[in-house]
């Protein structure tokens, strides 16, 4: 059955330019031009995706991407003419799997979005269930709780996060955690892993001044509190 995505920009040669090569690669696509729209079709129509424009009318594309991750782990990727880094922090902060830059080429989109839509799927078939300290973390769901408490991560910030559990006091330098969670050889900013840290620790509760769980290993990387 083909992935459903939800392509969202208010520049209609922006949609023509990606529809029909991303029908061709196999999905069905439905379109929104506002921010308002897109929130109200992701809502109806559940996409496995959504690539999401930033500049949006009625509402911005992070503030879709904000109520989206309040509501389901559907994919995101954010699609942007702003190159700062910190606006890339921004969006991946909000929840987005992924940021891409205008202009890019379709075939890097499509390779964008297998990526995310494997960490969002690629694992049902995993058996593994983890228990650390407060946090059970069942690999074949990809689902997260802290006590009975269930955490919402991203697919990547989930990776991370089983990447880090599954080898306790085991250090990963941010490129090795940016490899495991991507899954391919597309180039990434190895800076956007601490991102999802912060994000990570935040969720699962990990007090970021003195953390338990993810703890940070000054010039080399991360790892998982071995003690747990």
């Amino acid at each position: 059955m083909p992935h459903t995505l939800l392509l969202v920009d208010d520049e209609t040669k922006v949609i023509e330019f990606m529809e029909p090569f991303l029908r061709q690669e196999g999905f069905d696509i439905i379109t929104a031009a506002t921010g308002r729209e897109a929130l109200n079709k992701a809502i109806a129509h559940q996409p496995a995706l959504v690539v999401l424009d930033w500049m949006l009318p009625e509402m911005s594309g992070i503030d879709v991407c904000r109520e989206l991750r309040k509501i389901s782990q559907m994919g995101i990727i954010m699609v942007t003419a702003r190159t700062e880094e910190t606006d890339k922090i921004i969006g991946l902060e909000i929840g987005a799997d992924d940021y891409l830059t205008k202009p890019f080429s379709l075939r890097e989109l499509v390779a964008r979005i297998r990526s995310v839509l494997r960490r969002l799927h690629g694992s049902q078939s995993a058996e593994q269930t983890l228990k650390r300290g407060e946090l059970t973390i069942s690999e074949s769901q990809c689902r997260v709780w802290r006590g009975d408490k269930e955490i919402s991560l991203t697919p990547t910030e989930f990776k991370m996060l089983i990447t880090l559990a599954s080898k306790p006091g085991i250090v990963y330098s941010r490129l090795q955690l940016l490899q495991a969670a991507l899954e391919d050889d597309i180039l990434n900013d190895e800076r956007t892993v601490d991102a999802h840290i912060s994000r990570i620790r935040r969720k699962i509760g990990d007090d970021p001044s003195n953390p338990v769980y993810i703890q940070t290993v000054y010039g080399f990387g991360y790892r998982f509190g071995n003690a747990l």
